[in-house]
């Protein structure tokens, strides 16, 4: 930010005075005037430079191609139902709460990667109700599409992954202690199914949005359930949305780990978990 002109004078006036040069303190002096011509002078400067920053930023700001945070970042500060402020990324919020403007943020989960076989950006999304994930309604995509088609950068492919969450099918054998779970799996002492609960807790509070399911990590989670011996998975399969019949596809076999292509798991059912009494 630009200094003032008495600033700078004053600073010229203290290098006079520090080399033995008086300047009087009358307004009509003539080392007073000169004092402030080059105050002035040095003060115009100071103010070209400042505007000549502001403009070369305001350029490389306009030139530099975001970065996959910042489209992560752009998607969850979307907000349903207003509009932009003309040739610009950002919304004008004044007049409303602050209720009202985190109600309007319906993109409650983003991620963003970009593939590496071409230059494309991948923007998965989701929405919340009722504390599950979920896909935006097609009204809140349309204007969702039509908000990021405005502020991406030109000339980048952009995919917005819109998705039902990929499947997840189970099978694991519980092998527990008859004295803490019984032949249900349901806690003797608290009740409810505590290995239902872990698995259903793991993949809500124990993965990221579009975070990599490993399943001996999985596996780790229920060997802490109280009342489980050994947990032994015997399987574990996926299915996903796919972009093209808008369909879930064949269901595939999980090795080891798998990255949700929704970007979020929904277990279809606790059906194939079985339990063994350890004994």
């Amino acid at each position: 930010m630009a200094q003032t002109i008495e600033y700078w004078q004053n600073i010229i006036i203290g290098q006079l005075t520090a080399n033995g040069i008086t300047v009087s303190g009358s307004r009509t002096s003539i080392r007073r005037i000169w004092t402030y011509v080059v105050a002035f002078c040095v003060w115009s400067l100071d103010v070209v430079f400042d505007l000549h920053k502001t403009e070369v930023s305001a350029v490389l700001s306009d030139l530099k191609p975001h970065t996959l945070r910042w489209y992560k970042n752009k998607g969850l500060a979307f907000q349903y139902g207003h509009n932009l402020i003309t040739d610009s990324d950002q919304y004008d919020n004044t007049g409303f709460t602050d209720e009202q403007i985190e109600e309007s943020r319906i993109i409650k989960y983003a991620a963003v990667i970009e593939t590496e076989n071409e230059s494309r950006v991948i923007q998965k999304i989701a929405t919340e109700l009722d504390g599950v994930r979920q896909p935006l309604s097609p009204e809140q995509y349309a204007a969702f599409a039509a908000y990021m088609t405005e502020v991406k950068d030109a000339g980048v492919k952009l995919t917005i992954i819109n998705f039902l969450p990929d499947r997840l099918y189970l099978s694991i054998q519980i092998f527990y202690n008859p004295l803490v779970l019984d032949a249900e799996g349901n806690s003797i002492l608290d009740g409810g199914k505590p290995v239902e609960a872990a698995i259903l807790d793991y993949m809500e509070n124990g993965l990221d949005f579009n975070g990599e399911l490993v399943l001996a990590h999985l596996i780790d989670r229920l060997q802490q359930v109280n009342g489980v011996v050994i947990p032994n998975l015997i399987s574990a399969e996926t299915s996903w949305v796919d972009g093209e019949t808008e369909d879930y596809g064949d269901i595939q076999i999980i090795d080891v780990k798998k990255i949700p292509e929704s970007g979020y798991f929904e277990i279809v059912n606790f059906e194939n978990i079985t339990y063994v009494p350890n004994v």
